[in-house]
């Protein structure tokens, strides 16, 4: 006679996001570490002295930075999740939903991130557009300024000299975020907080706000909330984590490359976030046809596993 061995049960939820908490502040401590170690290797003792150009983007330490983003991608955001699913005596396969997706809705996915662009530029201009009331003034000059000097960081980061630094780019800036951060936010904190609330819609929004808020760019929040939504609901709809990191690696690997074809083509970095400029009418079919495309979605993935 066979008897089967029933699914060990999961730790409370409060307890998954201190576990997940705690991983990934130790994550960030070890990788951090040694990422250290290596550009201690490469560099020399003088880098200490001149740490700050290092977390700045000077370009003398660019390769140190790209380290450090590697490393602190892998520490905080890739490894904890998969930490946690061996803590619940669980392969991540099974914890996270990464079954083999398939065909139709690899392309569904593609095609809904395709056609949100219009929608994701609206929300991004409306979002640049943010005024803060008078007595917040200074908030909102310290906001700017920290805005600004993430947009040079970045535009250091994605400089390309020659094909490897591409595929480093690609790396560091779409494969391991797309990776790490689905784990982390959509495998992880919205699965912990739908069990906390029994509600998706407010683990997927929760788990889209804390993951826009982390970024620390403000005059981006609203158009990465909507990104993080948007993964959220593919990984509800299917129950399968692959198609919410096809669609955040789409997302980060289409700048990399626009960044790569500008610098090939002469054209200035710092013009790749100018929007496009759509009619109202184009920005309005983008988000009705967005929301159809989802709604299709979900009806081919009826029979989908829903995790948590």
């Amino acid at each position: 006679m066979d008897f089967e061995i029933p699914e060990k049960k999961e730790s409370s939820p409060f307890l998954q996001i201190v576990l997940l908490l705690v991983y990934a502040i130790l994550g960030a401590l070890i990788f951090t570490v040694f990422c250290l170690v290596i550009l201690l290797i490469i560099y020399g003792l003088p880098l200490f002295q001149n740490f700050n150009s290092l977390l700045t983007g000077d370009p003398l330490y660019l390769g140190g930075l790209k380290i450090l983003q590697i490393g602190s991608t892998i520490g905080m955001f890739l490894l904890p999740p998969i930490m946690l699913a061996y803590t619940e005596h669980r392969k991540p396969k099974q914890f996270f939903g990464l079954y083999k997706p398939k065909a139709m809705l690899l392309f569904l996915t593609l095609t809904i991130m395709i056609i949100s662009m219009p929608l994701m530029e609206w929300a991004a201009v409306w979002n640049q557009k943010m005024v803060l009331p008078e007595f917040l003034k200074g908030v909102e000059h310290w906001m700017k300024e920290k805005e600004d000097a993430a947009a040079k960081m970045t535009v250091e980061l994605i400089t390309v000299k020659n094909p490897v630094d591409f595929f480093v780019n690609l790396l560091m800036i779409a494969i391991l975020p797309a990776i790490g951060e689905e784990l982390m936010f959509r495998g992880g904190l919205q699965r912990i907080i739908k069990r906390i609330f029994g509600n998706p819609h407010v683990a997927i929004w929760l788990a889209a706000i804390i993951f826009s808020a982390i970024h620390m760019q403000f005059y981006g929040f609203v158009p990465r909330m909507l990104l993080g939504a948007g993964f959220g609901y593919l990984y509800f709809y299917s129950g399968n984590l692959w198609y919410a990191i096809l669609a955040h690696f789409l997302n980060n690997g289409f700048a990399v490359c626009m960044a790569y074809y500008m610098q090939t083509h002469g054209m200035p970095l710092d013009s790749a976030d100018q929007p496009i400029g759509f009619g109202w009418y184009f920005y309005l079919l983008s988000a009705i046809f967005t929301i159809a495309l989802f709604i299709y979605f979900k009806k081919n993935t009826s029979s989908g596993r829903k995790l948590g």
